[in-house]
C-alpha cells in the first residue's frame, strides 16, 4: 500500500504495474480540493502518449496497480 499526502500529489510520478497500450509512466496534472480540502478530482497524464485520464486518487494507493515513482 503506497502512502500519500494529497497535497503533494500535484506532478508526482507513477509506475503503471500493468501497462496498456505501452503507458507506463505518469504523472498526476491536474487535482482539485473542496473546500474542506478533500481531493474531489484526480488526472493522469501518460508521458509518452500525453494522454490524460481520470482516477480516484486513492486507487493510487493500491501497491498491486501503481507505483510511486519511475521504476
Amino acid at each position: 500500500m503506497n502512502r500519500i499526502n494529497p497535497r503533494k500529489l500535484l506532478n508526482s510520478k507513477w509506475t503503471a504495474v500493468n501497462p496498456t497500450n505501452r503507458e507506463k509512466h505518469f504523472l498526476v496534472s491536474a487535482i482539485e480540493f473542496d473546500e474542506e480540502g478533500a481531493v474531489i478530482f484526480c488526472s493522469l497524464e501518460a508521458v509518452m502518449s500525453k494522454r490524460s485520464i481520470p482516477i480516484e486518487w486513492k486507487d493510487l494507493q493500491d501497491g498491486n496497480r501503481w507505483i510511486h515513482g519511475w521504476k
